[in-house]
C-alpha cells in the first residue's frame, strides 16, 4: 500500500494513505542500518509503500525516489544532513525585516539550496504593518532586488490581512513549504489562511528579538481552498549541503546569466582577470549583497 508522509517526530510518522485516513507509523529498522547520510530516513513529502504487520502496526518499507528536496546541513552534526521535506512544487519563504530580521544571506543560503533542487521559491515579506518609513523602503528595495534577479516577492500582512489572497491564490492546488525564522510570523499566515489549524504560536523575545519555536516538528496541512502546505520549525541557520564550490555560482541565476561573458570558462568569480561577475558587482549591475553572499558561500564550502 502507498501513502504520503504527513508528519514526522524522527521516532515515527503520520501517513496519508490513498484512502484518506491519517494513520501511525514507524520504519523498518534496515533504514537505520543504511549508508543514510541525513539525520531522517523519512521526510514529510515522501511518498513511501507500507505494509500492516502482525501487531496491527503500520511499517514503511520503502521510499519512493524523491521528485525533489529540500536539505540543510545539521547544525549539530555538520557531517550530517537535515532534509527539511521532499516532493515540493513550490517553497515559500516568509522573512522580516524586524523582530526578527531577516539576513540578506539568510535568504540567499534558501534561495540558493531551493535552485540546486530545482524548487521554484517565492519570498513573502511579512509584517509589513508594522513598519516604519524606513523600513518600508528598505522592504521596497527588497522587493526590486530579488524581482529584478526573477523571483516572485509577495508582501503580506497577517494583521491587515494585505495581499492575503494573492498568496491564496499561489498556495491552491500544489503541494507547498512554508519556512524561515521562528518568529516570522509562519504560523499566523496559516492560521489565518486555514482558521481550523490552529497552529499555535507566540510573541517575539524582547530579550534577543528572536523568535520562540513554536512549530517542533514538520508537519503536512490540508488548505480548504485546495492543496497541501508542509510547515516546518523556525530555522536559525541554514548550512548549505550536497555543494562543491564549483557549482555554487550555478544557483545564482545573475551569475548564470553573466558567467559567460568572463574571460575563463572555469572563472570562480573570486580575482580571475576578465570576471564578468565581479566587474558586475563592482559597477552595481549585480547586487552587492548577493556578491558578497557568493563569496561567503563558496568559502564556507571551500
Amino acid at each position: 500500500m502507498k501513502a504520503r508522509v504527513v508528519k514526522s517526530t524522527g521516532s515515527w510518522y503520520l501517513i496519508r494513505p490513498e484512502s484518506g485516513e491519517i494513520i501511525k507509523a514507524r520504519i523498518r529498522g534496515k533504514f537505520r542500518l543504511d549508508k543514510i547520510q541525513h539525520t531522517n530516513p523519512v521526510a514529510v513529502g515522501d511518498l513511501v509503500e507500507f505494509e500492516i504487520g502482525k501487531d496491527g502496526e503500520a511499517v514503511i518499507s520503502k521510499i519512493e525516489e524523491r521528485k525533489n528536496y529540500i536539505i540543510r546541513r545539521s547544525v549539530n552534526l555538520s557531517k550530517k544532513t537535515h532534509i527539511i521535506a521532499s516532493n515540493i512544487d513550490r517553497a515559500f519563504l516568509v522573512a522580516t525585516l524586524d523582530n526578527p530580521r531577516t539576513s540578506h544571506g539568510f535568504i540567499d543560503r534558501f534561495l540558493v539550496t531551493a535552485e540546486a533542487y530545482h524548487i521554484p521559491a517565492t519570498l513573502v515579506i511579512n509584517k509589513m504593518d508594522a513598519y516604519d518609513d524606513e523600513l518600508l523602503k528598505e522592504a521596497n528595495e527588497l522587493k526590486k532586488l530579488y524581482e529584478y534577479i526573477g523571483y516572485e516577492v509577495i508582501e503580506v500582512s497577517a494583521f491587515r490581512g494585505d495581499n492575503i489572497e494573492q498568496l491564496k491564490s499561489e498556495l491552491k492546488g500544489i503541494i507547498s513549504l512554508f519556512s524561515g525564522h521562528s518568529g516570522v510570523g509562519k504560523s499566523t499566515l496559516m492560521n489565518l489562511l486555514n482558521p481550523e489549524l490552529k497552529i499555535k504560536t507566540a510573541e517575539v523575545s524582547d530579550f534577543n528579538k528572536k523568535g520562540q519555536h513554536t512549530t517542533t516538528f514538520a508537519e503536512m496541512h490540508e488548505w480548504p481552498f485546495g492543496g497541501y502546505c508542509i510547515d516546518t520549525p523556525g530555522i536559525k541557520e541554514f548550512g548549505l549541503a550536497e555543494m562543491e564550490p564549483e557549482e555554487v555560482g550555478d544557483y545564482f541565476p545573475e551569475i548564470r546569466e553573466l558567467k559567460t561573458a568572463c574571460r575563463f570558462d572555469n572563472c570562480m568569480h573570486l580575482s580571475e582577470p576578465g570576471c564578468a561577475v565581479r566587474e558586475a558587482a563592482e559597477s552595481g549591475k549585480m547586487a552587492v549583497s548577493r556578491y558578497e553572499s557568493y563569496l561567503d558561500f563558496v568559502e564556507e564550502i571551500g
